[in-house]
C-alpha cells in the first residue's frame, strides 16, 4: 500500500489504493460497486468496498444515501451485540465534484476462514468430527440469535456469506463463524420478522443437509424459541 500523501484525507488515501477486484464492479442502484483486495504497510489483507453514486433511499434519507454507510451501521451495531463480523479499518463518503456520491468501505479480511458452502464442498464433513460441525452449528445459531434479538436482519444470508473457521484438531478443536456482506442488512421493528426471514432464506440458498437445518434449529432455540415457530 502507497505511503499517505501530505494533507492527504483518510478517504482520498485509500480512495487512491488498487488491487486485484474479487467482485468486479455492479452496475446498479443508480452507480456502480465492486470490492478489491488490497494489503496495508504491515502486509495485512484488506478488503475494500468501491462505490460510485450507488445508494439507497428511505424515510430518512429520502435524497439517497451511499449503501456502504448502511453497512457500516450494521456491522457497528452487530458487533456491538457479539455477532462476529470483519472489523472495519476505514470507511467513509463524499461527494465529487459533479455532485456524484464515492463512497468506500474497507475493512480487516477473516484470516483462516472459508465459505461454509466452500467448507462443506471440500469434505468438511468427512474431514472433521460430529461434535466439530455441532460446534459450528452451534455458533452460527447463537451469532443469528444475537443480530436476531437486536432486531437486525442480515437480508442476503445465503452460505457464500457464512463464514467457518475450525481451530485445533479433532473432537477438541473449536469452531468461530462469521456473517459477511452486511450490505442489505436493515433494522425490524419485529425481531420475530428479522428471524423467520432471514432463516428462510439460509434455508434455500446454504449447503446445510436436512440433519443440520435441524441441529442448527435446536440451538437457535435454545437462545430464541419463539422466532422459529413454524420454521422447522
Amino acid at each position: 500500500m502507497a505511503v499517505a500523501q501530505k494533507g492527504e484525507s483518510r478517504f482520498d488515501f485509500y480512495w487512491r489504493q488498487q488491487g486485484e477486484w474479487v467482485e468486479e464492479p455492479n452496475q446498479r442502484r443508480g452507480g456502480e460497486s465492486g470490492v478489491q483486495r488490497l494489503n496495508d504497510a504491515n502486509g495485512k489483507l484488506l478488503y475494500a468496498k468501491r462505490q460510485v453514486g450507488h445508494i439507497y433511499r428511505s424515510l430518512l434519507h429520502p435524497f439517497g444515501r451511499p449503501t456502504v454507510l448502511r453497512e457500516l451501521d450494521a456491522l457497528t451495531s452487530c458487533e456491538q451485540l457479539g455477532v462476529r463480523v470483519p472489523r472495519i479499518v476505514f470507511c467513509g463518503a463524499e461527494r465529487d465534484p459533479d455532485h456524484q456520491w464515492r463512497a468506500l468501505l474497507v475493512s480487516e479480511a477473516l484470516d483462516g476462514f472459508v465459505e461454509l458452502d466452500n467448507w462443506h464442498a471440500e469434505g468438511a464433513r468427512e474431514r472433521y468430527p460430529q461434535v466439530v460441525h455441532e460446534r459450528m452449528l452451534k455458533d452460527l445459531a447463537d451469532n443469528l440469535a444475537r443480530m436476531h434479538l437486536g432486531h437486525w436482519q442480515h437480508g442476503c444470508l445465503y452460505g457464500k456469506h457464512v463464514f467457518i473457521k475450525v481451530i485445533g484438531e479433532g473432537e477438541q478443536a473449536r469452531v468461530e463463524v462469521a456473517l459477511l456482506d452486511l450490505e442489505k442488512c436493515r433494522r425490524r421493528i419485529s425481531c420475530q420478522r428479522a428471524a423467520g426471514n432471514d432463516l428462510r432464506q439460509l434455508r434455500r440458498h446454504s449447503s446445510l443437509n436436512d440433519a443440520e437445518w435441524q441441529t442448527l434449529l435446536y440451538f437457535y432455540k435454545m437462545a430464541f424459541g419463539s422466532a422459529v415457530k413454524g420454521l422447522g
